[in-house]
């Protein structure tokens, strides 16, 4: 009795096997598998197996039996077109990236700005797909009629048509409103690649050894029996295998299926990478096993057709495994292209088919109504799947459902080639030639499929095309040769709209140019939102545009021209992804419009060819690498020049704001590179504006009052031509900060002011010297002479003792005057006695505030230093502490002893220092007091003369911490040691 399964076995098994496909995507949408593994460019890769479907598992082992070695074509086009992936799958993926074109579909519509191409692909794929999803509900009919030996292909067929509308719905409809990858279908794709290669690899390498022995055993087979060898071979010679690599070339990007895991499920751009090796060495594996597995059939006598081989094996063997591991990955490459497909053409229908007929209403939920929507177009879909599969009645030869879906396909290759290198092919050309190419294929292929005329006639020819025969292929190049014709004269005699040419130029594989810099009408992201409601709801609306700022890192209160066509061109990206680019063009064009021409000012976006360029810096080779790093160099120029930039168009938007402007104005680049000088905060906007309208070029010196400061500035402006935009001059403009160099102008006329005052102090001081000592003499005389007369005696003594006040005024002057002038000598200096000089001293200027000076310095305080440039010490931080004092109020000087040094405090109960500033008082040049009070050397000079006591000075303030109020000034001198000790 010849082994069988049962069909509740089998459909035991079917559900087990779509439950851990599901369970795979489920683990992996949980993240309960690493992204690491997930998103490895190796499950991308393996994601790509969806090609091989059971037309590929079972029809593959046909076509070897049909056309020998040729049936290799159907691998190596498809290896082909990934290996080259750079000319051809990277530029459709960047598009398919940037526009968020989720199909084919979308694509035309896109290029060709046009709502009937997106429909007609459609419409004409769901058409061209029929003969192979009827291919899958056949294979898995007949495999479980060929396991079970009883006629139940019509029920498993029904059956296996409800399973995958299940699991389609589970996989790809149930997070539409996030428009993410569905990460968890790549992996379950993967997993199910795994298990088909498993399957083919382990049933080839059992049939290499156990059929034939192992390799030598095959080797002897094959010499004695020559004819199952011989037509392996012949065919290559005449055969179609030409048109077979053509046809599984074009597959690659035209199939639905293979559209969606190469380039809307692409996880990572860099997969492509490991793609244009691994999927030709995926298919290459494949492909090793078929001659074995079909002269094993051939030598077994399998009861099977040749198609069925792999299931034969089993059967003749009564092997129930591995009949049953065939079984599964025939099932498994049936229901992976169904759901994957389904998914493609539901996408397809909804955005070309559904949306452009009825649009949901804005008050309800657009998500949901687009997720049954959705629901009820795979079910519908896969139905149609299904009942072409029975008005075919099941008779059909799989090599030849396969290849009528292949060849129609086929049609849409022109119409990608002209996408990416013939920009001036137009809509009309892309729709005539389409129809024309799909006319020929309906008549010489899909017609006779169905059972009308056994064929088309050719005249030119003379011959007639049938899809049983071997002169298919006539069939394929004709209906291709006709597309190209009628695309090629229709494009050629017929006229691109401003549109197309627009998206042409987007497509284009050297594209690094944009359309033009125009005004939009809206404003701000949230009027765009206000815009939106309108089509798609408020609730709704704010989604998008809160979704597509985040996607370009914009906060929601943008309002710069150039970040908001950006945002404009982001919705529209992700409109498209949600409900087609015809819908969402529509939608985008009437609620978020430009400005026309006349209102509004039009150039090139330079924002945009920057971006470009920077997305093109890895793929410039050459002169192109070589221009692009001096225009690199030339920006990091500009960029780094001490001196601020700021680059304008005609319309005032700011295309350039270097980093010295960012340091200079405060505003981040980031802010104002975009956006229209009108934006600017004061006083820049007023200054750069004003300096503008001005008819000089050239600024010097001007002043601008800035947080409270004063600012020197230089300005200069030159006209430019901005790129690509001959004859629209633009202005640069450059700010020059003479801030620091004008404070050291005023700093240093001061100082030689206060050096031209001293001078003349010494000299002032030399000359009253003279006439002080003669009117001291005088009234020494005079009180000697007249020693009886009390009153003259006591006025003469009055006038003594004010000539030795005028003496100390004028030795201080002298003291102070000469500072710094001679060498150091060190000697005992009494603290006290510094401190009265200084407070004498200071006493002279009547102009500073009156306050009372205490001197409560320990007479026996002695350090070690010059009484000099310690008094002047003193007097710089009297003067200070004065200056900062309230009228009437104290300044203490007092001394504190230890055993090895002395300090000499100095506190007032003025106002105190800011502790941020603290850290700098001892810096050069900086002062607190108004312009031409101060000049910000005295601390500084402080600081020098302790330190070349060996001393310090720190600061207390507030010195009262209760009323907040005084600064304490302590420093630190080594004491003299023959100093007495305090008592």
């Amino acid at each position: 009795m010849p082994m069988s399964f049962s069909l509740s076995e089998l459909l035991l098994i079917s559900v087990a096997y779509l439950l851990t496909l599901f369970g795979v995507a489920w683990l992996s949408e949980r993240g309960l598998i690493p992204h690491r593994i997930t998103r490895h460019p190796l499950v991308y890769t393996l994601s790509l197996g969806v090609f091989a479907s059971a037309w590929t598992f079972y029809g593959a082992i046909g076509m070897a039996h049909q056309y020998g070695y040729g049936f290799l074509a159907c691998y190596l086009g498809v290896s082909g077109a990934f290996m080259l992936a750079p000319v051809l799958l990277y530029p459709i993926l960047r598009i398919t990236r940037t526009y968020q074109l989720s199909s084919l579909a979308d694509l035309f519509a896109f290029r060709f700005r046009s709502t009937w191409a997106g429909a007609l692909t459609t419409l004409l794929m769901l058409i061209a797909v029929l003969p192979l999803q009827a291919l899958q509900f056949q294979a898995v009919a007949d495999s479980v009629g060929i396991l079970t030996h009883e006629p139940v292909k019509e029920q498993v067929a029904l059956i296996f048509c409800a399973l995958t509308i299940l699991f389609t719905i589970l996989f790809g409809s149930r997070h539409i409103a996030t428009r993410e990858k569905h990460e968890g279908l790549v992996c379950a794709i993967a997993f199910e690649s795994l298990v088909k290669l498993g399957i083919v690899a382990s049933i080839g390498i059992y049939a290499l050894y156990h059929v034939f022995g192992g390799p030598h055993g095959l080797e002897l087979w094959l010499q004695q029996n020559e004819a199952a060898l011989t037509p392996m071979q012949s065919p290559l010679q005449e055969g179609p295998w030409r048109t077979l690599l053509l046809v599984f070339f074009a597959s690659a990007i035209v199939m639905p299926h293979m559209y969606h895991m190469a380039f809307t499920e692409n996880l990572n751009p860099r997969g492509l990478n490991s793609a244009s090796w691994g999927v030709p060495l995926f298919l290459l594996l494949m492909s090793l096993a078929v001659p074995l597995i079909l002269w094993s059939g051939i030598k077994l006598g399998a009861s099977t057709t040749p198609e069925y081989f792999i299931l034969g094996l089993g059967q003749a063997l009564d092997n129930k495994l591995l009949a049953l591991l065939a079984y599964i990955g025939g099932m498994s490459a049936s229901s992976g292209l169904i759901i994957v497909l389904t998914l493609a053409l539901s996408g397809m229908t909804l955005n070309h088919l559904v949306l452009p007929l009825y649009q949901p209403p804005a008050e309800g939920n657009i998500y949901s109504w687009l997720k049954w929507t959705r629901r009820v177009l795979i079910i519908t879909i896969i139905g149609a799947g299904y009942a072409f599969y029975r008005l075919l009645g099941s008779q059909q030869n799989l090599s030849n459902l396969g290849i009528t879906s292949f060849v129609a396909t086929l049609q849409f290759f022109p119409g990608v080639l002209s996408i990416l290198y013939w920009q001036t092919a137009n809509r009309r050309g892309f729709i005539a030639g389409l129809l024309a190419g799909m006319a020929v294929w309906l008549v010489s292929m899909m017609l006779p499929l169905l059972g009308g005329p056994d064929g088309l006639y050719l005249p030119l020819l003379d011959t007639v095309v049938v899809p049983n025969a071997d002169s298919w292929h006539i069939g394929a190049i004709a209906s291709l040769a006709t597309n190209v014709l009628v695309l090629s004269l229709v494009s050629l005699f017929s006229e691109q709209s401003p549109e197309e040419r627009s998206a042409g130029e987007a497509c284009a594989v050297d594209n690094v140019r944009r359309a033009q810099r125009r005004e939009l009408l809206a404003t701000s992201a949230q009027e765009f939102a206000t815009q939106l409601s309108k089509p798609l709801g408020a609730k709704i609306a704010q989604r998008e545009v809160r979704q597509a700022l985040r996607d370009l890192h914009l906060p929601f209160d943008e309002s710069r021209p150039f970040a908001l066509r950006r945002l404009r061109d982001r919705i529209e990206a992700n409109l498209s992804g949600l409900m087609g680019p015809s819908v969402a063009q529509d939608i985008v064009e009437t609620f978020l419009p430009y400005k026309s021409a006349s209102e509004g000012y039009v150039t090139e976006d330079i924002h945009f060819i920057e971006s470009r360029l920077e997305d093109y810096r890895s793929r410039l080779t050459g002169l192109a690498a070589e221009l692009d790093a001096l225009r690199r160099y030339h920006r990091q120029t500009l960029q780094d020049l001490p001196m601020g930039v700021c680059s304008l168009a005609k319309d005032r938007e700011i295309l350039m704001w270097n980093r010295a402007m960012e340091e200079l104005t405060g505003i981040p680049s980031e802010r104002v590179v975009g956006s229209s000088l009108s934006t600017l905060d004061e006083p820049w906007k007023a200054l750069l504006e004003d300096f503008i309208e001005c008819p000089d070029g050239h600024l010097h010196k001007q002043k601008l009052s800035l947080d409270g400061q004063m600012r020197w500035l230089n300005l200069h402006k030159a006209a430019i031509d901005e790129p690509l935009a001959p004859g629209n001059s633009g202005l640069v403009l450059l700010v020059e900060d003479l801030t620091e160099i004008q404070r050291l102008e005023h700093k240093l006329v001061h100082s030689e002011r206060l050096a031209s005052i001293g001078r003349l102090a010494a000299g002032v001081a030399h000359e009253i010297g003279n006439p002080i000592t003669g009117i001291a003499c005088l009234a020494q005389n005079l009180r000697e002479e007249h020693e009886d007369d009390v009153e003259l005696n006591e006025i003469s003594n009055q006038i003594i003792d004010q000539t030795k006040r005028v003496t100390r005024i004028v030795r201080s002057l002298m003291s102070f005057a000469h500072a710094g002038s001679h060498k150091q000598d060190n000697e005992s200096v009494c603290l006290a006695d510094i401190a009265r000089e200084a407070i004498s001293l200071l006493s002279l200027n009547r102009n500073g505030v009156e306050v009372q000076f205490f001197n409560l310095c320990d007479p026996a305080h002695c350090v070690e230093g010059d009484p000099q440039r310690l008094a002047q010490v003193l007097i710089n931080l009297l003067s200070n502490a004065r200056d900062a004092s309230l009228p009437g109020s104290a300044i203490h000087i007092r001394s504190e002893a230890t055993e090895h040094s002395i300090d000499l405090i100095v506190e007032d109960e003025g106002t105190g220092i800011p502790k941020a500033i603290i850290d700098r008082l001892f810096e050069p040049f900086f002062t607190t007091k108004d312009p031409g009070k101060g000049t910000g050397l005295g601390l500084a000079l402080v600081y020098s003369i302790v330190e070349e006591h060996y001393g310090r000075i720190t600061i207390e303030s507030p010195a009262d911490p209760e009323q907040q109020r005084g600064t304490r000034f302590r420093i630190t001198l080594p004491r003299h040691v023959d100093a007495t000790p305090a008592s």
